[in-house]
């Protein structure tokens, strides 16, 4: 039987042997990931700075933190409807120059205001950097080596970021005539870095895989030549995966919404303590009794583990394999989490940071890059971008609830709630996917044979979900801060008198308070999809 156009390319690039372009497109991506991480990861140095030149309150600082991370949700979930039809190369291209731009007139703001503005914009572009990094260096990556190709990608892109950030912060502390011009001068920098990058980004090829999955086979071909890979042999086929009409979105969720999900779950874990906690780290300390300049030292120590945590991953993906890697790292980072959390000392502090960091790195990075391996061709970057966007949407709610949980209960009982959340995200790694290791990428996801729609009532029921998610984190919010979170669960259906009195002593303090309207949405949105798909005919149709 003849062999198809997207069987071939897929089955060359498994078997293929890492040649000159390789390595360029990898080192390109890893360029690219490294403006990305970058960023984000340095906001934790610079809120000291921001706070100290007076140019924003603490809450002010949250508004930016979470507007960035808003911005990245919408970049990272919406990037991947974009790039799955339209193809990697444009998208990732646009992605990286609207950073760029956008983090210099930050840089360059004259207020919060405009500051919180260009904050998210650039966060659509940071936020749609990081799934297509990992797709795109996955489709080129033979099968047998993947894992260290992507821990690869980290290492540069991703892990010797942390320690760089933070000496960066300092560096700019040091040298900087005023706080102001210190968290200024960084962002100018990473901006203009991000902009040389996307300058040399546009010699990347587009991905063979998508090619052969989206009609453009012949392109496809030229690519592998390019790549030092002979062409067929035979001629080949075409079949309704060689040209997929599929809708992206559909195809993650009806096809693999156990996998999504439980991916939303682990990127929650992981960002949430990588970012939330990274964010307030220097903060946390400096309560602790250490200066601003003594905290961001222990900081860089720390961060010392995340490049550490990348040269372990080079070994155990294709030793161990990701799934086993993952869940280990989870648990072993939620036991270092209370580990560090009774920590006192300058050296319990380092030797307990140190750990936890390594951990949680091992094992939000084993998941991350299995993530990036359990959805199809048709559908990677919408698969890993909703995953990743639902994680990076939760650590906007995570940021300030950190700093909420501490200064309403304990800095102990934030790190329970971590300790908590790493659990559920080991659990939840056992039903992201087969394990992938040494295994080919349509191995894991073949391609999508025949037509896969989203309806309306799928719309509805995900619409649904999506404002029962919203109500349940906004009640917990709320009542979270009254330290009336046990006693009020009924508030999520209808408000109790208890509960009114709650609502009205913050509503007279000018707070947003809790009504439970989009609970009832959310259970009328679901029951009529329901319904619909119930009484519908099939809107999908899969060979």
């Amino acid at each position: 039987m003849a062999q198809t156009i997207e069987a071939f390319v897929g089955k060359s690039l498994d078997e293929a042997k890492i040649s000159p372009l390789h390595k360029k497109i990898i080192g390109l991506i890893a360029a690219g990931y490294f403006f990305d991480v970058i960023d984000f990861t340095i906001f934790g140095a610079l809120v000291p700075f921001i706070l100290q030149s007076k140019f924003a309150t603490g809450p002010e600082v949250g508004l930016i933190g979470a507007a960035t991370v808003f911005g990245m949700f919408i970049g990272t979930a919406g990037q991947g409807q974009f790039s799955d039809r339209f193809g990697r190369r444009f998208i990732y291209q646009f992605n990286l120059m609207l950073f760029g731009i956008f983090t210099i007139l930050g840089a360059l703001a004259p207020s919060v205001t405009l500051l919180i503005l260009c904050r998210f914009i650039a966060g659509l572009g940071l936020g749609a950097e990081q799934p297509l990094a990992f797709a795109y260096a996955g489709e080129y990556a033979p099968k047998a080596i993947r894992g260290r190709v992507l821990a690869i990608v980290h290492f540069i892109g991703g892990a010797c970021v942390w320690p760089i950030g933070t000496a960066l912060a300092l560096l700019a502390g040091a040298v900087a005539t005023s706080p102001e011009y210190a968290w200024r001068s960084v962002w100018l920098l990473i901006g203009a870095g991000a902009l040389v990058v996307w300058f040399f980004r546009f010699a990347l090829p587009e991905s063979p895989r998508y090619l052969a999955t989206h009609g453009r086979g012949d392109e496809a071909l030229a690519v592998l030549t390019k790549l030092g890979i002979s062409g067929p042999t035979e001629k080949l086929t075409t079949d309704s995966a060689s040209d997929t009409k599929s809708d992206p979105f559909g195809v993650v969720f009806k096809m693999y919404p156990q996998r999504v999900i439980a991916g939303m779950i682990c990127f929650t874990a992981f960002f949430g303590i990588a970012i939330g906690l990274g964010a307030w780290l220097p903060n946390i300390m400096n309560e602790k009794g250490f200066t601003i300049t003594k905290s961001l030292q222990y900081t860089l120590a720390m961060n010392f583990a995340v490049p550490c945590a990348s040269l372990f991953m080079m070994y155990a993906l294709d030793k161990f394999g990701r799934k086993i890697t993952a869940i280990c790292a989870f648990l072993a980072a939620g036991v270092m989490a209370m580990v560090f959390s009774q920590a006192g000392t300058a050296t319990e502090l380092i030797v307990a940071g140190f750990v936890m960091i390594f951990f949680v790195q091992v094992a939000g990075n084993s998941m991350q890059i299995f993530a990036s391996e359990v959805f199809p061709t048709n559908a990677r970057a919408s698969g890993f971008g909703w995953a990743s966007g639902v994680g990076r949407l939760a650590t906007a709610f995570i940021m300030p609830a950190i700093l909420l949980i501490q200064t309403t209960y304990s800095l102990t009982t934030v790190f329970v709630c971590l300790a908590t959340l790493l659990v559920i995200a080991a659990a939840a790694v056992t039903q992201l996917g087969p394990e992938s290791r040494q295994k080919g990428l349509d191995e894991i996801a073949p391609p999508t044979v025949g037509v896969v729609e989203a309806g309306t009532d799928f719309w509805l029921k995900f619409a649904g979900a999506v404002s029962l998610l919203l109500s349940l984190s906004w009640w917990l919010y709320f009542y979270l801060a009254a330290k009336e979170v046990a006693s009020t669960l009924p508030c999520l259906l209808y408000t109790s008198d208890k509960c009114q009195a709650l609502v009205t002593a913050a509503e007279a303090a000018g707070k947003f308070a809790y009504k439970p309207y989009l609970t009832w949405i959310g259970l009328a949105l679901l029951v009529v999809g329901i319904v619909m798909s119930m009484t519908s005919k099939p809107v999908a149709k899969n060979a």
